[in-house]
């Protein structure tokens, strides 16, 4: 059945999103726990940026991008599902989306080279905005 196939990539955010939640607690807790830091000292953002190194709050930072732009693909996918247009064309931006935000995060949580991260981040918007266009033609025509 096609229609369920936009919850594959769909899916597949949200496993994205749970891992680097988790890979974000995994390197805050061993930093805190290496440095015997005290959880408390982390009251506010501002605070925590001063304690935690910033390879350290490279996952957190993408974790912050997945509750951006993610959150539209969601809601096309949700639409596109409800509304029963799904077709290849929304199944392969939708993979294409997916697949562009996993390198994404992965630099990100890594490396972090800014251009490479950046065009990863600009070719996944262009397939979401290319869905969400898509959808907004066939909508109002």
């Amino acid at each position: 059945m096609q229609n369920m196939e936009i919850f594959d990539p769909f899916i597949g955010m949200l496993l994205l999103t749970f891992a680097v939640w988790f890979f974000m607690y995994v390197r805050r807790i061993a930093f805190l726990t290496k440095n015997n830091i005290d959880a408390q000292e982390l009251t506010t953002p501002e605070r925590g940026a001063k304690i935690i190194p910033e390879e350290v709050s490279y996952a957190s930072n993408n974790l912050k991008n997945l509750f951006e732009l993610p959150v539209i693909f969601y809601a096309v996918c949700l639409f596109l599902y409800v509304s029963g247009q799904v077709d290849e064309t929304y199944i392969m931006a939708a993979w294409l989306f997916f697949a562009l935000r996993v390198v994404h995060s992965l630099v990100q949580c890594t490396v972090n080279i800014v251009m490479l991260r950046f065009a990863a981040y600009a070719v996944s918007s262009i397939a979401l905005w290319f869905m969400v266009l898509r959808v907004a033609f066939k909508q109002f025509a």
